[in-house]
């Protein structure tokens, strides 16, 4: 069976991103999810005079060895000032000195959302034209507008949304 990782770009507690991610994931059929938390890889900020004295941290090298050893990724980025959480943005920073190429050609289904009627659009944008540089294949993108109104009782409750969704949930389990 394969395996699939979700998770947010973000490191709420209550993230809105990680209900995405982990409600997206658990459509796909056939697989094994796993879901991370960022809390759980905390790591310093990423700076090159810390990289020197103290070399890449451990937390980052366990995070990409999660995304070398699967075989898709649901990832829902938060967006902070239009662009990445500063969180997500540090994990990436520390793992592409570790590689490159991070995300390893995995397929990706990469996604966003907000409490606005944007739903993260910009950040996804962001991320969509930077990931491919970096080994992204991403085979999906989904934002999710007013979250609090599209996302009820852990589901999407806008059938036009859902279907948007389960649209790029195909390709995406087309890819695996």
């Amino acid at each position: 069976m394969k395996t699939i990782i979700a998770f947010a770009g973000s490191n709420s507690k209550n993230s809105i991103n990680k209900q995405l991610a982990v409600y997206a994931a658990n459509q796909v059929e056939d697989v094994k999810v796993e879901v991370l938390d960022l809390n759980d890889f905390e790591l310093p900020i990423y700076g090159i005079d810390y990289e020197t004295e103290y070399g890449i941290p451990e937390n980052a090298q366990k995070f990409l060895d999660h995304i070398k050893i699967s075989d898709g990724i649901v990832l829902s980025l938060a967006e902070h000032n239009g662009a990445y959480a500063t969180v997500f943005k540090n994990i990436f920073d520390w793992m592409s000195r570790i590689d490159g190429k991070l995300w390893n050609d995995k397929p990706m289904l990469l996604m966003a959302t907000s409490p606005g009627g944007r739903g993260g659009a910009t950040v996804l944008e962001i991320a969509k034209g930077r990931f491919p540089y970096m080994g992204g294949n991403i085979v999906g993108a989904f934002s999710l507008p007013s979250f609090g109104d599209n996302f009820q009782n852990d589901k999407i409750i806008n059938e036009e949304l859902l279907a948007q969704l389960q649209e790029e949930l195909n390709q995406f389990q087309d890819s695996l």
